[in-house]
């Protein structure tokens, strides 16, 4: 059985936070072993990396029992990126980053571009500048003892930012390039897997407020779907598409079946999401191949949760990994040393020889620098002093050069030093006084305290929702426009179904300003 996990981890750093619920780990190397593991698939697939080359790190990059590839943004940093992680069972014969091929080494690349006619190299580029594809090509095995091609194509789709129309532009022009690679490779003779964020929710089923968003059926990331998939079900009829949505395949009518959740709004805790996340296979190799697809919700972490499928075949691994393997990386290749390198004794006798020459240059001149400050210091006789300390009862000795005390001096009578007896009325006339005084001040503090405490009062009191008579939240406007940067509140309670009344409120109020 060949299993393949795709999961978008909102940033390859963090989904420890929800999975591992141990003592934490500061070592990446543990977090993306830990990762692996719990998803256990031969083949696992990330979107949304956001790491750079610049700031990934070995641990990250490299785990034992598996070999990875990357793709990096190229014009961003911290955003996008998608890697592949392959057990090493499963090793890659090719592997490549980018879907136009101006990315290409040349020398263990999967090939197959197709006719990218209509599109200008500057905006191939800009396609590939982000980070959003990488290709694995494998040999398997099917049951019957057939080896074949399978190729598969991690994708992180763009989003259609409302407020950003040449967005949508472009990610149309994304699906349309992925579009031509995926056939191209289908056209060679290779099965052919599209599995990642799509970021386009296909079928109302797929989405929780399908019925009250405007032309969802004429959205053109849908249309494109429609083009792309064949008709629902695995039983052999007319294709639409040369891809079959696998999930889908399995489970028709699975209601609720949502792989995106909204973080901001707790969404996630009432199933309030969408389905932005896919394994699609060609339509052969889905029919005869797949046993089952699978969503993972109950893996926590990020924003989406995993999905994969189980496939009926065995991989063939390669001899050697591809060349974009990260282990091939040059800050990766053994240049660099384990730290423990630089704690060990060093045993090469030239490295002796020379630290026994500078231990004995270094005890020469200490001797002559001891020399030199002798030689410096004045001795008692050019001191102009004929005679030394010649013990510590010296310093107790009389001075000469003080004057003795004069036997004649006129001590003060005891009764002079004694302090004079005060009358009984006066020391309880200064108690009652100095009391007094205290309760003053007392006073006067608890006045100024009161004064300040009406001055700073603190926050006011959190208004209640109107539907739940519960302590809204505050929130602050982030969308630009007139009102970027207000506070408002809203009801704390996790984004749901109307219709479910544990789900939040409508309620809203503008925060005064202060």
């Amino acid at each position: 059985m060949l299993r393949v996990v795709s999961w978008n981890v909102n940033g390859i750093r963090s989904p420890l936070q929800g999975m591992v619920h141990e003592e934490p780990s500061n070592y990446a190397s543990m977090v993306v072993g830990r990762i692996l593991d719990k998803l256990d698939a031969d083949i696992v697939c990330f979107q949304e990396t956001k790491v750079t080359r610049d700031v990934l790190t070995e641990p990250l990059a490299i785990t034992d029992g598996y070999n990875s590839y990357f793709s990096f943004s190229r014009s961003r940093s911290g955003y996008s990126g998608v890697a592949t992680f392959c057990k090493d069972s499963a090793t890659p014969m090719a592997a490549e980053e980018g879907l136009s091929g101006l990315l290409a080494t040349q020398k263990g690349d999967v090939g197959c571009y197709g006719n990218m006619d209509e599109f200008t190299q500057e905006e191939l580029r800009a396609l590939d500048s982000e980070g959003r594809a990488l290709l694995t090509q494998h040999k398997i095995r099917t049951w019957e003892g057939k080896e074949k091609t399978l190729t598969l194509i991690n994708v992180y789709c763009p989003h259609a930012d409302p407020g950003k129309p040449e967005r949508l532009a472009f990610k149309m022009r994304f699906y349309r390039l992925l579009q031509i690679r995926a056939e191209a490779l289908l056209a060679a003779g290779s099965h052919v897997i599209i599995l990642g964020d799509l970021n386009t929710a296909h079928r109302p089923i797929d989405h929780w407020d399908a019925v009250n968003l405007e032309c969802f059926e004429e959205d053109p990331g849908r249309k494109w779907m429609d083009g792309l998939l064949s008709s629902l079900g695995c039983q052999t009829g007319s294709p639409v598409g040369p891809f079959i949505d696998s999930y889908r395949c399995f489970q028709p009518k699975q209601e609720g079946a949502f792989t995106c959740w909204s973080a901001v709004s707790g969404a996630r805790h009432l199933n309030y999401g969408s389905r932005l996340d896919y394994v699609l296979g060609d339509r052969t190799l889905v029919i005869d191949t797949f046993q089952d697809s699978f969503l993972l919700p109950e893996v926590m972490g990020s924003d989406h949760c995993p999905v994969g499928a189980v496939l009926s075949v065995s991989s063939v691994p390669a001899k050697e990994c591809p060349p974009l393997c990260t282990r091939f990386l040059p800050e990766f290749a053994g240049i660099q040393l384990k730290i423990f390198r630089f704690l060990v004794r060093h045993k090469d006798p030239v490295f002796k020889q020379s630290a026994l020459r500078l231990n004995n240059k270094t005890q020469v001149q200490m001797h002559q620098n001891k020399a030199r400050v002798r030689s410096t210091r004045p001795r008692p006789s050019q001191a102009g002093s004929s005679r030394g300390q010649k013990n510590l009862t010296s310093y107790f000795q009389p001075s000469s050069s003080h004057p003795q005390t004069s036997p004649n001096l006129e001590l003060p009578s005891v009764g002079a030093l004694m302090t004079p007896k005060i009358p009984e009325k006066e020391v309880m006339a200064k108690v009652v006084e100095g009391q007094a005084s205290a309760s003053e001040a007392k006073d006067e503090k608890e006045i100024w305290t009161s004064f300040w405490k009406s001055v700073l009062g603190g926050p006011l009191p959190m208004p209640l929702c109107g539907g739940h008579r519960e302590p809204c939240v505050k929130r602050t406007v982030k969308k630009p426009g007139p009102n970027l940067g207000r506070h408002f509140y809203m009801c704390a309670r996790p984004q749901g179904p109307p219709s479910d009344p544990s789900s939040r409120c409508n309620f809203f109020l503008w925060s005064r300003p202060s």
